[in-house]
């Protein structure tokens, strides 16, 4: 179990270490141009950096905490966030009409839900 956390672990880092860091560097403008971010249009510059820090964070939070030992229970917690994310990710989604992104939503809460409870179970 062990091994299929850290796994799971380290695919949802690096995977919201590439979209937080893409919402933190990419200018606003450029990404609702491309026509995949819609809801970037509502939103204020801080805003959409806000959300790529969140998400920075939470990627390191989910491996750091449980790989340094220094305060384990970051881990499950970060990775509890990270399922409060995509929970509102998602309802962003669905009101842009965005649907093609809900099952990418609804993959990464699930694996941020398995780390969150295997790890709670660990400590």
């Amino acid at each position: 179990m062990n091994i299929a956390l850290w796994v799971v672990q380290g695919l949802l880092a690096a995977a919201y270490l590439a979209a937080g860091g893409m919402k933190i560097v990419q200018p606003r403008e450029q990404m609702v141009a491309s026509g995949r971010f819609e809801w970037a249009k509502d939103m204020t510059d801080a805003g959409v950096k806000g959300i790529g820090v969140v998400e920075v964070l939470g990627a390191l939070g989910l491996v750091l905490p449980w790989l340094t030992g220094i305060a384990p229970v970051l881990t499950p917690i970060a990775a509890v966030g990270l399922v409060i994310v995509q929970v509102l990710a998602a309802r962003v989604h669905v009101k842009y009409g965005e649907t093609k992104s809900l099952p990418v939503n609804v993959v990464l809460l699930l694996l941020a839900a398995f780390v969150a409870v295997g790890r709670f179970l660990d400590l």
